[in-house]
């Protein structure tokens, strides 16, 4: 029996509609229209304004803290199913309260699981997601889930700069396997940072595993908060006779002293994607954009295509 594929039509979260646009537009399609309505509570409701009754549908949305962007995509997964749509793909460029993947002390969430829990409830039939903060929180999902990496992004880049002496860092010693990773893609050493935190985002104590004497250094890490990790690590290799410091971190939350904490450190460039949307307020941040590589993973989700050539790493 021959497989139907039916039509597909892309939506967008509020707070990722810009880069839905983009998506959309290196799909070849049109965003789809939704309006959202709020009352005068905070409480908001979304509305499918086209029929998307018997089709696979995209959503598009990040679920980055405050918690109605994780809001939103539940709404919206729930008016699809509701509108019985065929398929419903949750594309989450940036998947939320992912730092909190196992429990580190008693009596507190999982809150990764539980957001994954929540997205099959509300009708998620596929999730596309990119550089997620653990590898195994795939497994939390009873769901298919397409794991993207934005080395395919990010490697080019770095290869264009032509960086003599290059060596590949990792801010900590979880993050070691991705910065392994891209040191293979581009023959290069490795060093890694061995940090100790008082509390969250609040760093203690910090070493360096490894020389960076006269090499020009790139951080790897999936995300970046206040920046302090980041920072630190840069101004240590510095004082350690590295020639530069660079980094590359996926998703850009950048919190707090965020911005401060770039501008006074010793980082010559912060490379990021547009998985959230930022405001880059400072000359140091260079964004590059996901849209073409979620568009085409979409477009093979599609056409029931292989993506595994999308897997770098």
């Amino acid at each position: 029996m021959p497989i139907v594929i039916t039509e597909a039509k892309i939506f967008a979260c509020t707070q990722s509609k810009v880069l839905g646009e983009k998506i959309a537009k290196a799909f070849g399609a049109e965003l789809g229209n939704v309006i959202t309505s709020t009352y005068s509570d905070g409480e908001f409701q979304p509305s499918y304004e086209e029929s998307i009754r018997g089709t696979r549908i995209f959503i598009i949305g990040s679920t980055n803290p405050g918690p109605e962007n994780l809001m939103e995509m539940l709404l919206m997964i729930d008016a699809a199913k509701r509108a019985s749509a065929r398929h419903i793909t949750a594309v989450l460029p940036y998947f939320g309260w992912a730092r909190q993947d196992r429990k580190d002390k008693p009596r507190v969430p999982i809150a990764a699981k539980l957001v994954a829990k929540m997205l099959e409830a509300a009708g998620a039939t596929r999730i596309i997601t990119m550089d997620l903060h653990a590898d195994q929180i795939q497994g939390f999902f009873e769901k298919p889930v397409d794991h993207l990496f934005a080395s395919t992004i990010f490697l080019p880049y770095l290869k264009s700069l032509n960086l003599d002496n290059l060596t590949i860092a990792s801010p900590d010693m979880g993050g070691s396997k991705r910065a392994y990773a891209y040191s293979k893609a581009l023959e290069s050493d490795v060093v890694i940072c061995y940090k100790q935190r008082a509390k969250a985002n609040i760093i203690s104590h910090m070493e360096l595993i490894g020389d960076v004497t006269g090499k020009n250094v790139v951080l790897v890490d999936d995300m970046v908060d206040t920046a302090g990790t980041l920072t630190k690590a840069a101004d240590l290799m510095m004082e350690r006779g590295a020639l530069s410091v660079r980094a590359i971190c996926t998703h850009p939350i950048l919190s707090g002293k965020a911005y401060d904490n770039l501008n006074k450190s010793k980082l010559e460039e912060l490379i990021v994607t547009d998985s959230i949307p930022i405001k880059p307020l400072s000359d140091k941040i260079r964004v590059l954009s996901c849209a073409d590589l979620f568009a085409e993973v979409m477009e093979k989700v599609h056409n029931n295509q292989s993506i595994s050539s999308k897997f770098v790493m």
